[in-house]
């Protein structure tokens, strides 16, 4: 078996209460790449192991690490907004979200591959929220109990209720849909659960599309797109424009894509850990790059889209960013992309702008 130590706590706490995990054909939704599955597979040999993710990094890293030389196939992989098989599963183990409203959400779409027998385990740690657990999911499992609390984790298990394991799940019943209207340009937006400014639009977005180029053509990169908000503003500002739009949530893309179409516009609308997947050049780069991930701050993904982004702008290229403005993005920026001058600082965020020379 991996070593223990490499584990997450989570995964830590799963493997004390091994005798839950017993399967032929779990499913795990939303676990990282950390050693668990090796040592699920070592404990209990299942038949097949389903690995869903909405987070492109995840999903990679457990790719790469089961998927890309096996020969055996007993780790299949899904990265999506919502999961779809005919596989009946007899566990689903689940990473308590960051968003609590992701988590009926999850179950929701869950409905269709599970019978009355399966054990949902719910697993997460102690300041994500996993204490609230049973309240959540009181309208859809029972007997819903706590079954260990260790490593300043928590460990739930239940079971569906059986009128819900009949309920057919309905994409759009869970976009969160409203309007903003930003320097005369009206916008409907459509946010699934766990997607970043779901409900209205923020203050630093706000912020930063009101602070634009005064004229943007050509080629526009969307970098941690979220729901679409930057996108849709530009599209329909701006006429000659193409829209790109990233971001490493499967949610936020399935959002983006939704409110792209809301607003009668078209993008290429892809996947990316930071710029991994960026294989063209642009014009423009317009970003309000998140720095939030789980429960815990990191700043590596935009620090690395700042870091190299230069190779990604055509010749007079300009990149627009929104942060917090404590973080120290201009010093990035001006050291690997140029000189970087501050456009406004208002109500706790700053815009930055650089534009690359004709040379």
């Amino acid at each position: 078996m991996c070593c223990l130590m490499s584990l997450s706590n989570p995964s830590q706490v799963l493997l004390r209460n091994s005798e839950l995990l017993v399967a032929k054909l779990p499913l795990l939704v939303n676990l990282p790449e950390d050693g668990f599955i090796d040592a699920y597979i070592d404990l209990h040999k299942p038949d097949k192991i389903s690995c869903f993710n909405n987070n492109f990094i995840d999903y990679q890293a457990i790719t790469t690490k089961h998927c890309s030389t096996s020969t055996d196939n007993i780790v299949q992989t899904t990265f999506a907004s919502t999961y779809q098989t005919t596989t009946c599963h007899d566990v689903v183990i689940i990473a308590f979200p960051k968003s609590k409203a992701e988590l009926n959400f999850t179950l929701a779409m869950l409905a269709h591959c599970i019978d009355e027998t399966t054990k949902i385990l719910l697993v997460g740690e102690k300041k994500g929220g996993i204490q609230s657990a049973v309240k959540l999911t009181q309208h859809t499992l029972s007997c819903c109990q706590k079954v260990d609390a260790a490593r300043h984790c928590m460990l739930f298990a239940g079971l569906f209720k059986p009128e819900k394991l009949s309920a057919v799940f309905d994409l759009q019943a869970w976009f969160t849909k409203y309007q903003i209207t930003v320097d005369g340009v009206t916008l409907t937006i459509a946010s699934l659960p766990g997607v970043f400014s779901q409900q209205k639009l923020d203050v630093g977005t706000e912020l930063l599309l009101a602070n634009l180029p005064s004229s943007i053509t050509g080629k526009v990169l969307d970098f941690g797109c979220g729901a679409g908000v930057i996108s849709c503003f530009i599209g329909k500002k701006f006429n000659d424009v193409q829209l790109s739009l990233l971001d490493v949530s499967a949610l936020a893309l399935t959002s983006a894509q939704e409110s792209l179409a809301l607003n009668s516009l078209s993008g290429q609308v892809f996947a990316s850990n930071s710029l991994s997947d960026v294989n063209e050049k642009y014009q423009y780069v317009v970003s309000n790059p998140p720095f939030h991930q789980g429960v815990k701050t990191h700043y590596q993904a935009s620090e690395s889209f700042l870091m190299g982004i230069k190779d990604k702008l055509n010749k007079k290229g300009c990149i627009t960013i929104v942060a917090n403005s404590f973080l120290r993005y201009q010093d990035i920026m001006q050291a690997h992309i140029g000189y970087t001058q501050v456009i406004i600082k208002d109500k706790g965020f700053t815009i930055y702008q650089a534009q690359l020379s004709s040379k």
